[in-house]
């Protein structure tokens, strides 16, 4: 499962309302190969889904994640900052061992 925690749901809803997306426009987490720790995450709204995909719901939004990405996911909450130390959406993610500097990309 992944969670959203209360920021970034707003933060999803104004990019939402914002960009004109349809209302069955979810949200897409995914995680591909590169980055300096060797995998990244990718975020981006979807309204497509694969009958492999895995549909999750937290705070009203959903969240679809493929089969692959679910196995370095899970457990996951997705966070948005709008601090000094930097703006965007975070994962706090319990199966990374390791991260790199801006959070961006990570290793198991």
């Amino acid at each position: 499962m992944i969670t959203v925690s209360d920021k970034a749901k707003e933060r999803i809803l104004e990019l939402k309302k914002e960009e004109g997306r349809a209302e069955n426009e979810n949200i897409r987490v995914s995680v591909k190969g590169g980055g300096c720790s060797g995998l990244m995450y990718d975020l981006g709204f979807d309204a497509t889904l694969a009958d492999t995909d895995h549909v999750f719901e937290d705070k009203g939004v959903k969240i679809l994640v493929d089969r692959k990405s679910l196995l370095y996911l899970a457990g996951t909450t997705l966070e948005f900052s709008d601090g000094l130390n930097g703006k965007g959406f975070q994962f706090v993610n319990p199966n990374a061992s390791r991260t790199c500097g801006c959070g961006e990309s990570f290793s198991v």
